[in-house]
């Protein structure tokens, strides 16, 4: 699976886990030069609490574009570690 945004790819994995229709890639898949911090927040009532990073490609910046849970809950154990997108990044084979 390869995740790409404002012509660039962000990651790129054939092991990412599919949940709720989100592909969750490796955090060692995703290119962490287009991440920057974002102090976002939401919950998830069987994940636990999501927190959120924001994409920078070529100066254009996409808001908290991509989370992971960095404790998740016991049932959504297969997510830790790993990073999902959206907001526009496109996630195909």
């Amino acid at each position: 699976m390869k995740a790409t945004w404002n012509g660039t790819v962000i990651a790129e994995s054939d092991d990412t886990v599919l949940v709720e229709g989100n592909h969750y890639f490796p955090e060692s898949a995703v290119k962490r030069e287009y991440l920057v911090s974002s102090n976002h927040r939401t919950s998830c009532p069987w994940k636990g609490q999501a927190h959120y990073w924001s994409l920078l490609v070529n100066g254009d910046l996409n808001p908290e574009a991509a989370w992971y849970y960095p404790e998740p809950s016991e049932a959504a154990a297969e997510i830790k570690g790993r990073i999902a997108f959206w907001k526009g990044v496109k996630v195909t084979e």
